[in-house]
């Protein structure tokens, strides 16, 4: 390993963990140091909570124990390509990191992998089901609700799809139901619904994201965790297998561990420390509007279409969807908001978007690897760097474990789960 030197712009400070990026994985990461007695600062190149951890869905899903890189993710793809509106979308670029990106989604889409993986994420999202539980048992406010997901299918061959994959997840031992047309409606409150039938996750859950990471951190920097917002990594200095410092445009520091958890930008910072993390930015927009009086308590999905749709609280609903590979581009492309609005009426035809009341529309880029899977660990080539990136769309569903498990790596116990399909250098 060659050193990388790099010159302080004034005086280092010692910290024993520094923690890069204060999205919901960065937060938890910091939590559970600080619980276990580091000394911890927090760091973002913006403000906490101000990327894909703010705008998201609020999902706690362990029906999403299927990774994205999967058989069918590929029929979809092909189809949805081209279409500047569809659920999925690659915007036509020539990019070298992209085309390696498909190429091992590719290799990664198979059964056998699913198979493969189906345990080990069914399994992270049960544990940080049970930490999301703890928090809110503890007093922490953030619109945590327990009543399940529904997937609400209009077409047969939705309905079909959806029903196979449910007693796949059954068989995996998750508890999930098949519903008709009506018992969709009577599980939605009453509401009226244009469908043929839906399938019910009983252990799904949902939250406030903003609300939980903003309240988690204000608890965090109670029990002693500075956090510094606008701090740019400049450069990072290094000798033999150690990161010795981290330059930053609001100062520097020599961290006993760095810990990497900046999500889409991670690969910026990991480019510094000769990694190479293929984590492609996929952009997702949500819609966040006025509740109807007939909000259900139940967030459920607009499945065809791809929508998630969530009550969030204190009078607010929102509706989530889309995949864009744009690379890191934040600007808003208005026809994948509408395609999201557009959908609503569709399954939902008492919900007219025209007279809806929309507080905010807001897009984030969530980080994605090739074959789905987030990077968690040690990277082999350095000994006090550990990695915590490329959750994709499901980063606040494994926000709490996955900064559990980071705790435990820092302070050099075996982590709880088998991490060896989550390993950083997989890709190498």
């Amino acid at each position: 390993m060659t050193d990388l030197p790099a010159a302080a712009l004034g005086p280092v400070r010692d910290v024993d963990v520094l923690v890069v990026g204060a999205g919901v994985i960065g937060v938890c990461s910091a939590w559970y140091l600080r619980q276990a007695g580091a000394r911890v600062v927090l760091i973002d190149r913006g403000q906490v909570c101000s990327g894909a951890s703010y705008g998201n869905a609020g999902l706690i899903v362990p029906s999403h124990s299927v990774p994205l890189a999967e058989p069918a993710a590929l029929a979809h793809g092909l189809r949805w390509l081209f279409r500047r509106d569809s659920p999925f979308y690659i915007k036509p670029r020539f990019d070298a990191d992209l085309a390696r990106w498909l190429w091992r989604f590719r290799r990664a889409a198979t059964p056998a992998r699913v198979a493969q993986v189906i345990p080990v994420l069914r399994d992270l999202h049960l544990a940080s089901r049970a930490l999301y539980a703890g928090f809110a048992a503890a007093g922490l406010d953030f619109g945590y609700g327990e009543c399940g997901r529904l997937l609400v299918c209009d077409t047969a061959a939705g309905m079909a799809a959806a029903v196979a994959e449910g007693h796949h997840m059954h068989g995996a031992g998750l508890l999930v139901d098949e519903l008709d047309a009506a018992a969709v409606g009577r599980a939605l409150g009453g509401l009226s619904v244009a469908c043929v039938g839906g399938v019910r996750y009983q252990q799904d859950a949902h939250l406030d994201p903003g609300r939980f990471v903003r309240h988690l951190a204000r608890r965090a920097q109670e029990a002693g965790v500075e956090i510094i917002e606008s701090a740019e990594v400049l450069r990072l200095g290094s000798r033999r297998r150690a990161v010795t410092i981290v330059d930053t445009t609001r100062g520097a520091f020599r961290p006993g561990q760095l810990v990497l958890a900046a999500g889409s930008w991670s690969p910026l910072v990991a480019a510094g420390l000769s990694l190479d993390l293929p984590i492609q930015p996929a952009k997702g927009y949500s819609i966040e509007i006025e509740a109807p009086a007939d909000t259900p308590d139940m967030p459920f999905m607009l499945t065809e279409a791809k929508v998630a749709v969530t009550p969030l609280g204190q009078g607010r609903l929102r509706f989530a969807g889309t995949l864009e590979l744009a690379g890191l581009d934040l600007s808003v492309n208005r026809r994948r908001v509408d395609a999201i609005m557009q959908a609503v009426p569709r399954y939902l035809p008492t919900w007219n978007p025209a007279t809806m009341q929309v507080h905010e529309v807001w897009r984030g880029l969530r980080p994605c690897t090739p074959d789905g899977l987030a990077i968690l660990g040690r990277p082999r080539a350095w000994d006090n760097v550990v990695l915590a990136a490329g959750h994709a769309m499901i980063g606040m569903s494994l926000g709490p474990v996955t900064g559990q498990l980071v705790g435990q790596i820092v302070a050099g116990q075996a982590p709880a789960f088998d991490l060896r399909l989550l390993d950083p250098d997989r890709f190498h």
